[in-house]
């Protein structure tokens, strides 16, 4: 069963409303030790973010005099942003959120695909803010203790057997023999795509290969 968001979460809604200021938002960073707030309407529901990246422009952006009409839409967007003093100024918005169903593989490639540090996670119902999840939550996948590992991966394994498994530092290697190299191949990125393992060395042999490409005859 892929873990989802859920079961890793942090429980606390890192949040403000769109009115908050300029030192609001500083100043919840610094208390909950994040680099982004989620901005929530007055019934609690995410309207977009403030990064640390967003509160940076006021420090690095120069111009304060009005802006050249031959500037990219990012790079003005960037100056509105310099100027802001309130979340839903300073704000990128939508918000791209997550739910507690959504599973963290899922939410990791959100991650890394926007190029964020946390999701703000919603009620799949109200659509309300239940927590936040942040990058460290999603590498807990990855201290999983051997155990929980091997059980998983056995749960991939074909039938018959017997296959063994050694787990090293999230590292697997499976020893065992298949009928097909095919199934071999399967057989690793099944356990590959189990939560929690790092690699996979299959030295699993086969009886059959059935990968070897037959040249046409001449």
């Amino acid at each position: 069963m892929p873990i989802e968001v859920k079961d890793v979460m942090g429980r606390v809604a890192i949040a403000v409303l769109a009115d908050a200021s300029f030192a609001d938002i500083v100043a919840a960073m610094k208390r909950f030790a994040v680099g982004a707030v989620t901005v929530v309407d007055a019934d609690r529901r995410p309207v977009g973010v403030v990064s640390e990246d967003d509160l940076l422009l006021k420090e690095i952006d120069t111009v304060r005099h009005g802006v050249s009409m031959f500037e990219s839409r990012s790079r003005r967007r960037d100056h509105d942003k310099a100027a802001g003093v309130t979340a839903a100024q300073l704000m990128t918005s939508p918000a791209i959120t997550v739910t507690p169903g959504t599973s963290v593989r899922d939410a990791a490639r959100l991650m890394h695909a926007h190029h964020i540090k946390q999701l703000p996670v919603i009620d799949v119902v109200t659509g309300r803010i239940a927590g936040t999840l942040h990058q460290r939550d999603v590498l807990r996948v990855f201290t999983r203790s051997a155990a929980e590992l091997e059980a998983d991966i056995r749960a991939e394994l074909p039938e018959p057997g017997p296959f063994t498994i050694e787990i090293d530092a999230g590292v697997v290697r499976i020893c065992g023999r298949v009928r097909r190299r095919s199934q071999a191949l399967a057989l690793t990125e099944a356990v590959r795509n189990v939560e929690g393992v790092v690699d996979v060395v299959c030295d699993v042999a086969a009886d059959v290969d059935d990968l070897i490409t037959v040249p046409p005859l001449l």
